[in-house]
């Protein structure tokens, strides 16, 4: 008999040979419990210029912008502060941001918090070293000159954002995410100190931890998946649905907290190489229209898109299941790809979120809002990803799945 582990290993390396695939890591990962003090020797390494620190409200008040500024001068730097990037950074953030920024002869961005300080950073360096504006960036490759270094420290195990070359940033007007990539915008330093994500909210570590779940999940499995992004993404899929369940119930237990955060990075690389599917192009127009919570709407999405995959990647969800210890050999494709989805919704529900739309929303969806959230997904670049190819009746029919 063939051990589990050389089934899922050797199995998906053969499935995976044939595909072609250009991996340069740009980022320097500084892990561990105290890592957040070496901002200011880190950031030394760089220069003696003066340093923006992109940051928001919620990380003033909890004492760790003070402590980022103190670090970076104790080591002689000048630090410019703009604290104001709100929840899903628009245009109008990033503008905002460039415009503080502006003449300040920046020439070294640190980005701390989540997603939303990360991309804001990331969005002003395009800006303010090739001009413009972020619609001039959107898809990938649109910079024409050399970025500032970049230091970014997450401060929620979410996004995985200092593992990625892109920014998402949403058009103020019309709320629709932008992601604007670039291998230049990649960090040049992460800093990951599982201390910094004791302080978040329960309802942000769910929601954040959902949606590191959901990268790991989607870039398994990717129409452009190989043996590097599913390598990142297994290891964080391991990391990760262990340890959710721990920080739920036990917020201070800083080695669960470490696993979150490192498996959310893990994943974060694994979509820098293979991107992501149907889940995340349904939730960005939820967050467009109904501002919901980007982890609440993917945290909805993602079990049925995963039994919508079934038919193309059953095998691949079999591997995911197994590796959490919900499905066994005996169990087959479909089935071990029903036991992920239900596994992924207890996990869902032991964050106390909402798992169909219609809690989400309070109310039903008509044909009307169906048929827009079904277009406005379809244009969705992450989509054309999803290893079952997705139409607009295909993403209507997933959003009636999911109500």
């Amino acid at each position: 008999m063939i051990p589990v582990t050389e089934t899922i290993s050797n199995r998906n390396l053969q499935l995976c040979s044939d595909r072609t695939f250009d991996y340069q890591p740009r980022t320097r990962v500084v892990f561990g419990i105290g890592s957040f003090g070496r901002l200011g020797e880190l950031a030394g390494e760089f220069g003696n210029g003066p340093v923006l620190l992109v940051t928001d409200p919620g990380l003033r008040q909890a004492g760790h912008e003070a402590a980022a500024v103190a670090s970076l001068e104790s080591r002689g730097l000048k630090v410019a502060v703009f604290d104001e990037v709100a929840p899903n950074p628009t245009t109008d953030d990033v503008d905002r941001c460039v415009e503080f920024a502006k003449g300040q002869r920046i020439q070294l961005i640190v980005g701390l918090g989540g997603g939303s300080s990360l991309d804001c950073a990331k969005g002003a360096n395009f800006l303010l070293t090739n001009g413009g504006r972020m619609h001039d960036y959107k898809g990938v490759g649109k910079a024409t000159h050399d970025m500032l270094p970049m230091i970014a420290v997450p401060t929620t195990s979410g996004t995985g954002s200092e593992a990625q070359s892109f920014a998402v940033i949403a058009d103020a007007e019309t709320h629709m995410k932008m992601p604007c990539g670039d291998p230049r915008a990649a960090c040049r330093v992460a800093i990951l100190d599982p201390e910094l994500t004791v302080t978040m909210p329960r309802p942000v570590a769910a929601a954040t931890g959902i949606d590191a779940m959901t990268h790991a999940l989607e870039s398994y499995v990717t129409s452009v998946r190989n043996p590097v992004s599913q390598m990142f993404a297994r290891q964080a899929w391991a990391l990760l649905s262990k340890s959710f369940s721990n920080v739920m119930i036990t917020p201070d237990d800083l080695e669960s907290r470490g696993d979150m955060q490192l498996g959310a990075h893990l994943a974060g690389a694994a979509i820098e190489t293979s991107m992501l599917g149907a889940a995340h192009a349904t939730a960005n127009p939820l967050s467009a229209h109904f501002n919901t919570v980007h982890g609440i709407a993917v945290g909805v999405m993602l079990p049925h898109v995963i039994r919508w995959n079934i038919p193309e990647v059953g095998h691949l969800y079999r591997d995911l299941a197994i590796s959490a210890g919900w499905a066994g050999r005996g169990d087959t494709d479909a089935e071990a790809a029903e036991a992920l989805a239900a596994g992924f919704s207890e996990l869902v529900a032991t964050a106390s979120m909402p798992q169909t739309l219609t809690d989400v929303l309070e109310a039903p969806l008509n044909n009307d809002i169906l048929d827009t959230l079904a277009e406005e997904a379809n244009q969705q670049w992450t989509g054309t990803f999803n290893p079952r190819t997705m139409d607009r009746d295909s993403f209507r029919q997933l959003y009636r799945n999911a109500t």
